[in-house]
């Protein structure tokens, strides 16, 4: 565990920080460049990330965007919200994330979780274990990565995972590495290994990231991971606090915003989706992400699930972004 705030978390410190992850619709008949595009589109807006799902069972695969993407842009941070990290041995996650630092000059994030999608497991043919046992392997696989990347071969012998004598060569470029970001709100476990390990919480209002649907929500949060962090040692201002957001839907007034949910959604919004799902004009989007700063959130990281809906980026860059300010408190 690193006391010292990561250079990435200390960007943040006086400003809100954006990042935006975007899926290609299943019935883009041009995922990949919808992506690609997409991406471009962040690094010309000037957002801080750009991120694409780990979902290579049914979803163009991350790496192999994020590597392309590594060439095509030249300042946005690249990364996943996130990996599952039950999908690859972390040794070889531990060289694709130094391989896409290097590729980019210094501008991978790492985003990790346990994983939560039992079908895609099945899909991949890889064991679906309880949660615990799923968030016990991913403490051994950040072990693992953290230890390849540093100046000496590593050791490691854990009870779901080991290498022997392995060193990543080049290491990433970002040192100790790239900033590392840990899904989940879980107040026994979850936040406990943020703590421990991460140099980002990630909550948001979906299932995948606890439930966190209100300022309220955030609060209660925040003071779990500060009593943790406190617990172990750790400064809690050391943790940069992000929140996603399943599927933003921005448009130029209430009712066209409207119309475009409705497009999507044309049964309507289910219970989680209901909280999980934003739309509106830039106000009453601003506004919302507003009152998640005054709870203490410091970065956002948008998802749109229709890369082709460029409105909705466009909008966030110059109306939403410019009307949401660092909190006082």
């Amino acid at each position: 565990m690193n006391d010292r705030p990561h250079p990435w978390v200390r960007e943040f410190q006086h400003r809100v920080g954006w990042g935006l992850q975007a899926f290609a619709r299943p019935d883009d008949p041009e995922p990949a460049s919808r992506m690609l595009a997409a991406g471009r589109l962040a690094d010309a807006l000037g957002l801080d990330a750009f991120f694409i799902g780990d979902h290579p069972a049914y979803a163009p695969e991350a790496w192999l965007h994020l590597a392309a993407l590594a060439v095509q842009t030249s300042r946005v941070r690249l990364g996943s919200v996130v990996l599952c990290a039950g999908y690859r041995p972390p040794v070889l996650t531990a060289r694709l994330i130094a391989d896409l630092d290097n590729l980019s000059h210094g501008r991978a994030i790492l985003g990790l979780g346990h994983g939560w999608n039992a079908t895609e497991f099945a899909q991949l043919g890889l064991p679906f274990p309880p949660v615990a046992a799923r968030q016990a392997a991913m403490a051994e696989a950040i072990e693992i990565m953290q230890g390849v990347w540093g100046p000496e071969p590593f050791t490691y012998h854990g009870v779901y995972h080991s290498t022997e004598q392995e060193r990543i060569q080049p290491p990433p470029v970002q040192r100790p590495g790239p900033p590392l970001i840990l899904a989940g709100s879980g107040e026994r476990t979850a936040l406990r290994l943020v703590a421990r390990y991460a140099d980002a919480s990630n909550f948001g209002a979906g299932h995948a990231t606890g439930l966190v649907r209100s300022p309220d929500d955030v609060r209660r949060k925040n003071n779990v991971l500060d009593r943790y962090c406190q617990e172990m040692g750790r400064d809690p201002r050391s943790i940069l606090r992000t929140h996603f957001t399943s599927w933003l839907m921005v448009a130029p007034t209430a009712a066209a915003a409207r119309a475009k949910r409705d497009r999507y959604y044309p049964n309507g919004l289910n219970e989680e989706q209901r909280f999980s799902r934003v739309f509106g004009e830039p106000g009453h989007v601003a506004a919302y992400y507003q009152s998640l700063v005054d709870a203490g959130i410091d970065y956002f990281i948008v998802q749109t699930l229709d890369a082709a809906d460029t409105e909705t980026i466009e909008l966030l860059a110059r109306e939403v972004i410019p009307a949401v300010q660092p909190s006082r408190h």
